[in-house]
């Protein structure tokens, strides 16, 4: 008998509590750590002399990555995904996943197959984007990396917004893609 099991509900309905939080302000530090580093390097570019290609480098990454990454990446896929699976750990909580939560939470393990194909390519992907984009000199890198603050913002705010329809919506009916 553990801390977990069905002769103590009440602790279960606390781990599982403290697991969806955990795994809620692990996954927005995550976000939030990334925007501020990622503010700073765009404000250090500002003190450069942009030419007319970097304002416009700048103007189109925006856009791209408000659509791709903020809209279609956090919006529609990542968010809803990150809250069904907070929503899912607050009922079903176990020590590794409390644990873990963040990981969890973004599919990381004990997802589907695709799932964490995905989740573990797009990780590589980030990882070789962030070297080559940090390789680059300012202006060319701060034109660049302010639509990644703009998509990241948008996921930060797009993940609020949908665990708070998770926990207070009871028609909440995204799949949380738990085998």
């Amino acid at each position: 008998m553990g801390l977990l099991d069905d002769t103590h509900p009440g602790w279960a309905a606390q781990w599982g509590l403290a697991g969806a939080f955990w795994g809620l302000v692990g996954v927005l530090g995550l976000l939030l750590y990334a925007v501020v580093r990622l503010t700073d390097v765009v404000v250090a570019g500002l003190d450069y002399d942009w030419q007319w290609q970097h304002v416009a480098v700048a103007l189109a990454n925006t856009v791209f990555m408000a659509w791709s990454e903020g809209l279609r990446g956090f919006q529609r896929s990542f968010s809803p995904r990150v809250a069904a699976r907070l929503g899912w750990l607050r009922r079903h909580p176990s020590p590794m996943r409390v644990g873990l939560a963040p990981l969890f939470v973004m599919g990381y393990f004990q997802a589907g197959r695709r799932r964490m194909i995905g989740i573990y390519a797009l990780t590589v992907g980030i990882v070789v984007l962030i070297v080559a984009v940090h390789a680059l000199p300012q202006p060319w890198r701060a034109a660049l990396d302010i639509g990644v603050v703009i998509g990241l913002s948008w996921g930060v705010v797009s993940t609020l917004v949908f665990a708070w329809l998770a926990f207070t919506n009871p028609d909440f009916a995204v799949d949380p893609d738990v085998p």
